[in-house]
């Protein structure tokens, strides 16, 4: 923008500024009242339909998989690809506090007075590129399974082994592949310091506070045998103790 065409924005700015009306009460008018209205039809409706709450919380349950709302997936995805504990902080806080310090100081470090996206490259390569990587991460986050879900890839033989454990809890302590917690020794390559018999008395005869299995193996010895075959089988010499895909856990 040249000095004659500022100097015709400032003009044409101040000839409309004189021909309005004042921000306050004529526009604070306007928007109140129709705060007022949205406000009135949200209070009509949640009284007309109620509200859907769902079932109550059960905290006995080890089904349930917890998941954030929709418009936090992207934070979500973003946790599950940062995988080293150390950069757990950089994943939760640090890249979208950034993210919004920059979006906040957008008007102090961006003065280019012009419209037209073709003539602010930087800025809209910026904008597609954020949002571009947001709905990646949403959609990832979208088709992601629960972080219950052993995320390792699992020969056919085990997939059940691998089932039987995510649903028994195994993660809530112990680490598998990318999923899990450390609260217990990590199982990934278990089956290199363990054989199969040791692991089985391990699961009846467990040290505490890990529960024993051994209700699972009286009432239902098919699925015991097909978790510990699955344990037994986590060794740093076989294919499925690798990742899948490229690591992220899809």
């Amino acid at each position: 923008m040249n000095r004659r065409e500022k100097e015709e924005y400032l003009r044409e700015y101040s000839i409309l500024k004189s021909q309005g009306k004042p921000f306050f009460p004529y526009a604070v008018a306007k928007d109140g009242a129709m705060a007022c209205v949205t406000m009135a039809v949200i209070i009509l409706m949640a009284v007309l339909f109620g509200a859907e709450l769902g079932p109550k919380a059960d905290p006995t349950t080890t089904t349930y998989s917890p998941r954030p709302e929709w418009y936090f997936f992207f934070l979500f995805e973003l946790l599950r690809v940062v995988k080293p504990p150390a950069l757990v902080f950089v994943a939760t806080i640090g890249i979208p506090t950034i993210c919004l310090m920059l979006l906040l100081l957008l008007p102090f470090y961006d003065r280019n007075p012009e419209r037209h996206p073709l003539k602010r490259p930087i800025a809209m390569i910026g904008a597609v590129a954020t949002v571009a990587a947001m709905g990646y991460l949403t959609v990832l986050g979208a088709l992601a399974g629960p972080p219950s879900q052993v995320d390792i890839y699992v020969a056919p033989e085990y997939e059940r082994g691998a089932e039987v454990a995510a649903s028994a809890g195994c993660l809530g302590c112990h680490r598998i592949g990318h999923n899990g917690n450390t609260l217990g020794p990590d199982l990934t390559n278990i089956g290199d310091r363990l054989g199969r018999d040791a692991i089985a008395r391990t699961l009846v005869n467990p040290t505490a506070p890990m529960p024993s299995y051994e209700a699972l193996r009286e009432n239902d010895p098919e699925q015991f045998n097909q978790l510990v075959d699955f344990i037994a089988s986590l060794r740093a010499d076989n294919p499925h103790s690798e990742p899948e895909g490229d690591g992220s856990g899809h």
